[in-house]
């Protein structure tokens, strides 16, 4: 299991509902992060704020300890919106 660390995370300018979380210390090369079509999708990353999260830490849409473990492993967490807004867009 992956431990605590500092993440960033940022909103998706093109859809509604989608965020991106990284590792703060490779927010600034986020273009080499993410795959090509990825960024496509997402658009150009708009910050949304920093925080320290931890295993234990309650999100809103998704378990802390699946966030850190993506970010240990690719780099980084797509955080897709929930399924009523997709189906309603």
């Amino acid at each position: 299991m992956a431990g605590a660390r500092d993440v960033s995370i940022y909103r998706s300018p093109r859809v509604q509902e989608m965020y991106l979380f990284v590792a703060r210390d490779h927010e600034l090369d986020l273009a080499e992060l993410l795959p090509a079509g990825l960024l496509e999708r997402f658009g150009d990353p708009v910050f949304s704020f920093n925080m320290a999260l931890s295993p234990q830490r309650v999100l809103m849409q998704a378990d802390a300890a699946a966030v850190l473990a993506a970010i240990a492993e690719q780099g980084f967490y797509l955080q897709m919106p929930p399924a009523s807004t997709l189906t309603d867009a």
